[in-house]
């Protein structure tokens, strides 16, 4: 018997205790009809943020927190799944993501998105190839995500971290300051701009941004749910979120 709300699918959607974004997101913005977002939250004690060594202990508690979210959320018998946190995704590289995939899909018996994946996915399908990269992070973990776009095939042309002090922090970013760091980012030569960090409020902003700056603005909230929606054969267009969810 199908769920009486969710009739065309179930997405569970996995996010840090500290996400105030992805949840809002996923049911305000991203809604279609028939699908419905469960989210189960992975527990991070502290979240701070605020160095190199921070960052690498708030990852290295990521793999427990993870396995106990997915066997939470798996109750509720979604159909698929989504990595709401993307710093794990884009760790190692193409093939850091490919085992944290292998390790979800193990897990949990069903398809799965992550960040990184569904960046790149959507950057293929918006043509573009020379990048900028906005990040909340550290410069430990933007590296990684340069990594990760060199990899597939990617010219990352410039990219900026805000360092934000911790998880929390960065959904406290306000729209004013993203719009100086977009324009500090682009130029003739960056066909498309793409921002990290699930916790970073950014996609209203980046639709705005397309206008004015004349290019694709990819958020990665945007991105998931594009990605999440296309792997289950869901043709749906959300307006006012970006021309990858409009057009593609």
């Amino acid at each position: 018997m199908p769920d009486i709300v969710g009739f065309r699918a179930k997405i569970a959607v996995i996010v840090p205790s500290t996400n105030t974004m992805v949840e809002t997101d996923f049911n305000r913005v991203f809604g279609i009809p028939g699908v419905t977002f469960h989210a189960a939250r992975m527990y991070f004690e502290d979240p701070t943020l605020d160095s190199n060594d921070a960052f690498m202990r708030l990852l290295d508690r990521v793999d427990r927190a993870f396995e106990t979210a997915v066997r939470d959320v798996l109750t509720c018998e979604p159909n698929y799944l989504v990595m709401g946190m993307s710093a794990p995704t884009f760790w190692g590289g193409r093939a850091g993501n490919a085992a944290f995939l292998q390790r979800a899909r193990r897990l949990c018996g069903i398809g799965v998105t992550t960040g990184a994946e569904a960046c790149s996915k959507a950057l293929e399908a918006l043509g573009a190839r020379r990048i900028a990269v906005l990040t909340p992070y550290q410069p430990i973990m933007r590296a990684q995500i340069v990594r990760y776009f060199e990899e597939s095939g990617f010219t990352v042309v410039r990219s900026i971290d805000l360092q934000c002090p911790s998880a929390t922090a960065i959904a406290a970013v306000t729209p004013d300051e993203l719009r100086g760091v977009l324009r500090e980012i682009d130029s003739p030569d960056v066909d498309a701009i793409l921002q990290a960090g699930t916790n970073l409020s950014m996609v209203r902003l980046a639709a705005e941004a397309e206008g004015w700056l004349g290019k694709p603005v990819v958020a990665i909230n945007a991105a998931l749910a594009w990605h999440a929606y296309r792997a289950n054969g869901f043709d749906d267009r959300l307006y006012d979120c970006g021309r990858l969810l409009s057009n593609y």
